[in-house]
């Protein structure tokens, strides 16, 4: 079942991006549109998806779908971007787009599979340290409300907002179980701390007011033909988010480190949390996107893996509920446009919410894959080594002329570091401890 859906999702996607409607890569949308202006050609159209993409893919997918066991949503639609536009722009085109992005997603599933049973032959099976990689990502996620905050509304209003997430934390580790007959009921302390702080980042967003200007309402009319491109074409997009929550709910896939590492760690409510945070953070960029080039994203405003998250194992209300939330996303776009004049707020909230989220997951995954070196160094008698490689992996990309995005250096630095004891204790330099 999970080759059909997975194969299902990667002939889809690729077929939106063969035809303009839809693609995953946000600074690759706004190219698009020059391709059926007649701006630039199919092949430099295609050289840029790859340019802008593979990079990521390689360097920050990869390594992430590893360390989790669960493929990271970028690995699939960054790629179906670069097989739908490399595909040619006509009917066998758009047949092939399908046909590859299906072959591709099958062998994607199978090669994760394959590198996870590859892992068990190795002298050295570092793949249960290498899970440590994202022991700090749910403690440290629960902040990112409080440096939104501080980003978007100052320093005083991000230590409230602090102190009221790591108050609900502290309550809810001390007072948070509770005896319901025979059962018990424990709350989790860092998604209810995380929600608190979601709440505060809400209140203090609204109370933002506009000038009543019409920016976004006049942006609306101006584009109301790209609109009404990505309108028509809702049934495939309805199927495409459907896909996506199921997917999700099936496990095969996940829409973010974040929410991907507390999934692998059967913290399900966290995770769907964790996405539902991420998405309002996207409504911004997708929808403005949407509006000003007439091309969608396959996942939409990200609320789809969510709903998978919600409804984990249960992939047809997740299939059926995903459709949903995409149809309902595409009938908002112009009440989005024009509420943002109203709370404009709101509308920059998104982006604080993501450059927050990303610095909280960088120290997360840093520490975590400090934390997972040193396990593997912990194994071989050599402590202090492995901290020395990450630290000395992060500052030297920080030189690099092409260095990979710093969210991938845990991961990334945890795998290579895996290897090198592997070949040290194949060469016989080193010896597991007694």
């Amino acid at each position: 079942m999970e080759y059909i859906v997975i194969a299902a999702i990667g002939a889809l996607a690729s077929i939106l991006a063969n035809k303009g409607i839809a693609v995953f890569n946000d600074g690759f949308r706004p190219i698009v549109p020059q391709y059926y202006e007649g701006s630039i050609s199919r092949k430099e159209l295609a050289a840029m998806s790859f340019a802008i993409s593979f990079g990521l893919v390689i360097g920050f997918g990869i390594p992430t779908s590893i360390a989790a066991t669960i493929i990271l949503i970028h690995c699939v639609l960054l790629t179906t971007d670069i097989i739908g536009t490399w595909c040619p722009d006509s009917k066998i085109g758009t047949i092939a787009a399908g046909v590859i992005g299906a072959l591709y997603g099958v062998l994607l599933v199978l090669g994760l599979d394959f590198v996870v049973k590859l892992f068990s032959y190795l002298p050295y099976n570092f793949l249960n340290a290498l899970g440590s990689v994202s022991a700090y990502v749910m403690v440290a996620f629960a902040i990112f409300p409080s440096l939104a905050v501080g980003y978007q509304h100052g320093f005083k209003k991000g230590v409230i907002t602090g102190i009221i997430t790591v108050l609900t934390f502290f309550l809810v580790k001390k007072f948070g179980t509770f005896a319901i007959g025979d059962a018990t009921l424990t709350l989790n302390g860092e998604g209810m701390a995380m929600l608190a702080g979601t709440v505060v980042m809400l209140i203090f967003a609204a109370t933002v007011k506009g000038d009543n200007s019409s920016a976004n309402s006049d942006l609306v009319s101006v584009f109301s033909e790209k609109v009404s491109k990505i309108r028509k074409n809702w049934f495939l997009l309805a199927i495409m988010g459907g896909l996506i929550a199921c997917g999700t709910s099936m496990l095969i896939i996940g829409g973010d480190p974040i929410s991907l590492a507390l999934a692998s760690n059967g913290a399900y409510s966290e995770a769907a949390l964790a996405a539902f945070a991420r998405a309002i953070g996207f409504i911004p960029l997708v929808f403005t996107t949407a509006i000003v080039t007439g091309v969608y994203a396959p996942a939409g405003c990200t609320f789809v893996f969510a709903i998978g998250l919600m409804f984990v194992k249960n992939p047809i209300i997740a299939l059926v509920l995903g459709a949903a939330i995409m149809v309902i996303e595409l009938l908002l776009i112009n009440v989005f446009a024009k509420g943002m004049d109203k709370f404009p707020g709101v509308k920059d909230m998104g982006e604080h919410i993501r450059t927050s989220m990303n610095k909280v997951l960088e120290v997360a995954l840093l520490v975590g894959g400090v934390t997972a070196a040193e396990a593997m160094s912990a194994a071989f008698g050599l402590s202090g080594i492995g901290a020395l490689f990450v630290i000395g992996c992060l500052l030297l990309n920080r030189v690099s002329k092409k260095p990979i995005v710093e969210l991938a250096i845990g991961p990334v630095a945890c795998i290579l570091y895996g290897i090198l004891l592997n070949v040290l204790m194949l060469c016989q330099l080193i010896t597991l401890a007694a």
